[in-house]
């Protein structure tokens, strides 16, 4: 390197270790031009291997996100399912504690009409809290503040 001139050619025409590109005859390509080359193929391999990495993760998230999709049916089925199952063992078993399979079903309704009207109540309450209700209580009482101040100014100019 040190022996390079001021256009960074060596005064002796060596190889370079590792060439590989091919040498025209009569042009002399520079030692540092070799080296930004082989810089740029490592680099070429490196991103190259990263971007392939990365195009493949990105078709196993497709995938996945199709099996999750799947999988999230699966398990509402087998919910409902359980569901059942377990609505037909309490049927079972209030029918054994009644003794009559009419006081079972009217008693097994009475609670999933009870289980209906609490859940509907929790709704409505969930989508009150979603109308942002302090929010906009406060953003009311912002307006009428300024509104009133407003008025006030105006009341002031107006005697000016």
């Amino acid at each position: 390197m040190l022996e390079d001139g001021p256009s960074g050619q060596g005064a002796v025409d060596e190889p370079v270790p590792d060439a590989e590109a091919p040498k025209v005859a009569g042009v002399k390509i520079p030692a540092w031009f070799d080296e930004v080359r082989k810089l740029g193929l490592g680099l070429k391999s490196l991103f190259g291997a990263q971007l392939r990495l990365a195009s493949a993760e990105l078709g196993l998230a497709r995938s996945g996100i199709t099996l999750m999709l799947f999988m999230g049916l699966a398990a509402i089925v087998f919910a409902v399912a359980l569901g059942f199952t377990l609505l037909a063992l309490a049927g079972w078993g209030l029918a054994q504690w009644f003794g009559s399979w009419a006081w079972a079903l009217t008693a097994l309704a009475g609670v999933q009409l009870a289980l209906l009207i609490v859940a509907i109540l929790v709704f409505r309450r969930a989508m009150h809290w979603l109308t942002l209700p302090a929010s906009r209580g406060e953003l009311a009482s912002l307006v009428r503040e300024a509104a009133r101040q407003g008025k006030a100014e105006g009341e002031l100019k107006a005697e000016d």
